[in-house]
C-alpha cells in the first residue's frame, strides 16, 4: 500500500497572491479606504489562526477602525473573489506543478488534499488545472467542524486509511500546528520571495517541520 501525499492547495498547489490575497485587499479598502500591504497580510498569516481569509478580512477591518458584520465580509468578499459565474479574482490563479510532477509522486504516493476552501472553490481550480488528476482523499473546509490550524482533517484521513503513513505539504504555520497534531510529518512550503521568510522558517522549524522547499516541485529531492 502507498503512503499518503496530502497537499494544501492555496500557495502549495496554487498560486493565490492575486486570487485569494488580492480579494482581501479589495475587500478591506472597500470597507476601510486603507490598502493592506502583503506583509500586512504575510504578519497576520505567522500569527497563526487566520487560515480562513473572510474571517482575516474581516479582522484586519477591525485592527483598521472599522467593524463589519461576517455575513458581509462575505458577500464582498465573493463578489471580488469569484465574481460574476466564476470570472472573479479566482482566475488570476496560477498553478505550481510542473507537468509531470504530479504523475511521477503518484508512482511512490496516493495523493490527496487538506485545504482550507471550500469544497466548490477547490473544484473550480481543479476543473481548470488538473482536469484529469484525481486527488483522494480530499478534505475541506465543509468537511470538518475544526479549521486549521485544528488537526481534525488530517486525523480524518489517517483514520481513513489506518496503518498508512500520511505527509502533509502545506505554507503556512497553521498548516505546520496541523499536521503537528496529528502526529504527521510536515513538509513547508516557504517562497524565496515571502517578505517574512525568516519568521515563517523559524515557525516550520518551531513545529517540527522535517523539510523546507521554495515551491512544490522541489519536493520530490526531499521526500
Amino acid at each position: 500500500m502507498k503512503d499518503l501525499l496530502i497537499f494544501d492547495m492555496d500557495g502549495v498547489l496554487t498560486e493565490v497572491s492575486e486570487s485569494y490575497r488580492a480579494a482581501v485587499v479589495q475587500c478591506v479598502l472597500h470597507f476601510t479606504g486603507q490598502r493592506v500591504t502583503p506583509d500586512l497580510i504575510n504578519e497576520y498569516k505567522n500569527k497563526g489562526g487566520w487560515n480562513n481569509d473572510w474571517d482575516l478580512t474581516q479582522r484586519i477591518a477591525s485592527d483598521f477602525g472599522v467593524p463589519v458584520p461576517h455575513s458581509t465580509i462575505v458577500t464582498k468578499f465573493n463578489e471580488f473573489f469569484l465574481g460574476e459565474n466564476g470570472n472573479g479574482l479566482i482566475m488570476q490563479e496560477r498553478w505550481f506543478p510542473a507537468p509531470g510532477l504530479l504523475e511521477r509522486l503518484e508512482r511512490a504516493f496516493q495523493l490527496g488534499i487538506f485545504t482550507g476552501r471550500l469544497r466548490y472553490e477547490a473544484d473550480m481550480s481543479l476543473r481548470r488545472f488538473a482536469p484529469s488528476f484525481t486527488f483522494e482523499p480530499m478534505i475541506c473546509a465543509d468537511d470538518v467542524v475544526r479549521a486549521k490550524p485544528s488537526p481534525e482533517g488530517l486525523q480524518t484521513i489517517a483514520a481513513r486509511f489506518p496503518g498508512r503513513r500520511v505527509v502533509y505539504v502545506g505554507d503556512t504555520v497553521d498548516d505546520a500546528r496541523s499536521a503537528a497534531g496529528a502526529g504527521v510529518p510536515f513538509i513547508g512550503v516557504a517562497a524565496a520571495t515571502h517578505s517574512r521568510r525568516d519568521d515563517l522558517l523559524a515557525l516550520f522549524a518551531s513545529a517540527g517541520a522535517i523539510a523546507v522547499v521554495e515551491n512544490i516541485n522541489e519536493v520530490e529531492r526531499v521526500l
